[in-house]
């Protein structure tokens, strides 16, 4: 779950609902600088669907007792994030296999990047564990695909990093919008048609909801995404009244433009 300030309330916005703008980002990418996304529907796919594995938690989300709101995502104790990331493949299976495999790639990739599970003996345990299985469960794919004229071309080494690197900025650009952005933000190993950039995102005029974004990566010339959350007015003392405020809060919709910065 992610959080917004709006006024004195929180806003709670699901991950399947992030990842769905990951999906709507992934739908428009690319240009000349850019290049294109290839396979295209299988890589949106696993843009929008990439945190599947969040549905069970997201039915009933745990509460954080020093906040008074759910757990965002990056409060999540390990042995419970990598059962959430476990079960995704799972879940993304009966949809694509190739979407199946990317999702599962930005698992371990956000384990890869964010180390600070290090720091526990426990959490090193639990996190190796699933990186053996998932890395297990990657190679099994590859082998498969490599084997379907359709997607061969697709599971090169260099194709699946492209591909994970793509999934891993619309999941960055998507956390920068769905949050709220109050200054400047930098995202780094951005594929381009030649190799990577990085991006540079800017709120303008102070507004959290129109973003500047340099250099421009998109097809169109504008770029506006939709999501939902729901606004918790109160803060809980334990789980069951979270979740039965969070079930009758209401709701709100949230849109975000993003300009090319050489616009303003």
């Amino acid at each position: 779950m992610l959080h917004r300030t709006h006024g004195h309330d929180r806003i709670c916005i699901t991950q399947p609902t992030h990842a769905w703008v990951s999906g709507q980002l992934a739908q428009v990418w690319g240009n000349e600088q850019f290049g294109a996304i290839a396979p295209f529907e299988a890589v949106c796919l696993g843009a929008e669907q990439h945190d599947i594995g969040w549905i069970p938690w997201e039915t009933a989300p745990t509460l954080n007792p020093n906040t008074g709101y759910p757990h965002s995502f990056n409060e999540i104790a390990p042995e419970i994030h990598t059962q959430l990331w476990a079960g995704a493949k799972h879940l993304a299976m009966p949809m694509g296999r190739y979407a199946a495999l990317l999702i599962s790639l930005h698992g371990t990739g956000l384990y890869e990047r964010f180390t600070h599970w290090k720091k526990s003996p426990d959490s090193i345990r639990i996190v190796e564990a699933f990186l053996k299985q998932e890395r297990e469960f990657q190679q099994t794919l590859i082998h498969h695909l490599e084997q379907d004229p359709a997607y061969a071309p697709y599971v090169t080494a260099e194709a699946i990093t492209r591909n994970q690197h793509l999934v891993a900025t619309f999941d960055a650009l998507s956390l920068a919008i769905c949050m709220g952005m109050t200054g400047q933000r930098q995202i780094e190993q951005v594929p381009t048609a030649i190799g990577e950039t990085t991006l540079t995102l800017m709120p303008l005029a102070e507004d959290s909801t129109q973003l500047s974004v340099e250099p421009w990566c998109f097809q169109p010339e504008q770029v506006t995404v939709v999501f939902e959350g729901r606004i918790l007015q109160e803060k809980a003392t334990d789980e069951p009244t979270l979740r039965d405020r969070l079930a009758n809060a209401p709701w709100i919709t949230l849109t975000a433009t993003l300009q090319p910065t050489s616009r303003h």
